[in-house]
């Protein structure tokens, strides 16, 4: 009975802990608009390093000190999104381009 279950109750395990990270996510308005997830970096910035150094002082690790970066993670997002829809939209006639580059190349190949 024990291993037929299992199964079951690993996939609602995973299933609870998506769920609940996804309410995580929403209620802290990271699914919001640019605003409200640049309010959450800050205040996730805020509070993670108070954290990891009680959970350091509890488990009685030294850890180094975080440094200290000045550049705008929301530019370097958008850069990326913008490098990856660029690419996106060029890729069909890249696509077409290299087919015939292809094509050529087989046709000499046969002559």
């Amino acid at each position: 009975m024990a291993p037929r279950i299992f199964p079951i109750v690993k996939f609602l395990v995973k299933g609870s802990l998506a769920g609940g990270a996804i309410y995580v996510v929403y209620s802290q308005g990271l699914l919001s608009g640019g605003d409200e997830g640049a309010q959450a970096l800050r205040k996730a910035q805020e509070a993670l390093p108070p954290a990891v150094e009680e959970w350091a002082k509890y488990f009685g690790w030294k850890l180094p000190a975080v440094p200290k970066t000045e550049f705008s993670l929301c530019s370097y997002w958008n850069s990326g999104v913008r490098t990856t829809i660029s690419a996106l939209s060029v890729a069909p006639t890249r696509a077409c381009e290299y087919t015939q580059s292809g094509w050529k190349y087989m046709k000499d190949l046969v002559k």
